[in-house]
């Protein structure tokens, strides 16, 4: 009698969502939500069409944001609406989500055509944060909102760890964030004047945001002369009391 063999990267993936979902700490209800977070679209490419996770991570999506802004008042119940949105905008962002699949080891228990693997879809960027999307959405379908949180919130520790306060992170960046917290273009920064010796040179930047009065700073090289103008700006209009002009 002949034996049917199971090949191996059907056990090696099969053992990877095991692993992932007792890194989740949930164990779900609903084997074809599971299932369906982590396939990708390259699976329909071929005679049959599978159910991918693109609405599920449209979903996820939504259900990260709610559950990080709930977070996110609770933390800092006397902060502005200002001062939470870039925080927010940072904790939501594809690049977060991303690095959150890293980090709870997505990428081996994806589901994926042979060819997207072989270019490497398996650790891109934008692949591995729909696929920590619809993870959140699965596990808000198969146990409900509080479940979501109990997962992710854990899980995104670190993450608002990062976003505690904007004076640990790059000034730019910084800046960056608090234009968009207030509705604004991204800052734009200006070279005025470059003076002294090729193996010395003296920058002076101006960093400007639509609407509030530009800041100038100088820095040995433009990168440090734009990081100084920025905290200089950000600083500056942080301490203004709100309506002074």
């Amino acid at each position: 009698m002949g034996s049917s063999k199971i090949p191996a990267a059907v056990n090696t993936r099969a053992a990877a969502v095991h692993e992932l979902e007792l890194r989740l700490g949930h164990r779900f209800n609903d084997r074809v939500l599971l299932e369906r977070a982590l396939t990708h679209a390259s699976v329909g490419d071929g005679a049959s069409k599978a159910d991918d996770n693109e609405v599920l991570e449209f979903l996820g999506d939504r259900v990260l944001g709610l559950i990080v802004a709930e977070a996110l008042v609770e933390r800092h119940p006397e902060a502005s609406e200002g001062e939470l949105a870039p925080r927010l905008n940072g904790l939501v962002s594809r690049e977060t989500c991303a690095r959150i699949a890293r980090t709870i080891d997505v990428g081996p228990a994806l589901r994926m055509s042979a060819s997207a693997t072989k270019i490497g879809a398996r650790d891109k960027g934008s692949v591995l944060a729909g696929a920590c999307e619809a993870l959140i959405a699965a596990v808000y379908l198969d146990g409900g909102l509080d479940a979501a949180r109990r997962v992710f919130l854990p899980i995104w520790r670190d993450a608002f760890a990062d976003y505690g306060a904007d004076r640990r992170r790059d000034a730019k960046t910084a800046l960056q964030e608090w234009a968009q917290g207030h509705a604004k273009p991204l800052p734009k920064y200006e070279v005025m004047s470059r003076s002294g010796p090729d193996h010395a040179p003296t920058f002076i930047v101006q960093v400007s945001v639509e609407g509030y009065a530009p800041a100038q700073a100088q820095g040995n090289t433009r990168q440090d002369a734009e990081k100084a103008a920025a905290r200089l700006l950000l600083e500056r209009e942080e301490s203004t009391p709100k309506g002074a002009t």
